[in-house]
C-alpha cells in the first residue's frame, strides 16, 4: 500500500534544504492519494511519526524539441508533491549512509 502512494522521494538542492532546517521531506505521491493516506504510508514505510502533510498539484510544462524536419511540442505529465514534516530530532535516510 505505502509503495503504491510514495512514488519517488524529491531529492534537490531546495529539498535537502528544507529537509536539514525544517524536518520536512518532498515525495511524488500518487494524484489520487489524501493527506491521511500519504501520513500513514510515510508512517509505516520510514518508521517516524509525521506531524503535518502539505500537498501542491504541479502542472505539466510545455517541452518542445526539434530536429531537421519537425518541431515536436508536447507538455510533460503533471504530478502530485507532499511536504511531510516529521516531529523534531526525527530523520529519514534516504541513502543508507551513517553520518560522520
Amino acid at each position: 500500500m505505502a509503495k503504491q502512494i510514495l512514488i519517488k522521494p524529491i531529492i534537490t538542492e531546495k529539498s535537502t534544504n528544507l529537509a536539514d532546517k525544517r524536518d520536512t521531506y518532498s515525495f511524488v505521491v500518487n494524484r489520487g492519494a489524501n493527506k491521511l493516506e500519504i501520513c500513514a504510508a510515510v508512517e509505516k514505510m520510514f518508521n517516524v511519526s509525521v506531524v503535518r502533510v502539505n500537498t501542491a498539484i504541479i502542472p505539466g510544462k510545455p517541452k518542445s524539441r526539434s530536429s531537421k524536419t519537425a518541431i515536436v511540442r508536447g507538455t510533460k505529465s503533471s504530478y502530485k508533491k507532499a511536504f511531510v514534516t516529521l516531529s523534531p530530532g526525527e530523520k529519514i535516510d534516504f541513502f543508507g549512509g551513517e553520518e560522520n
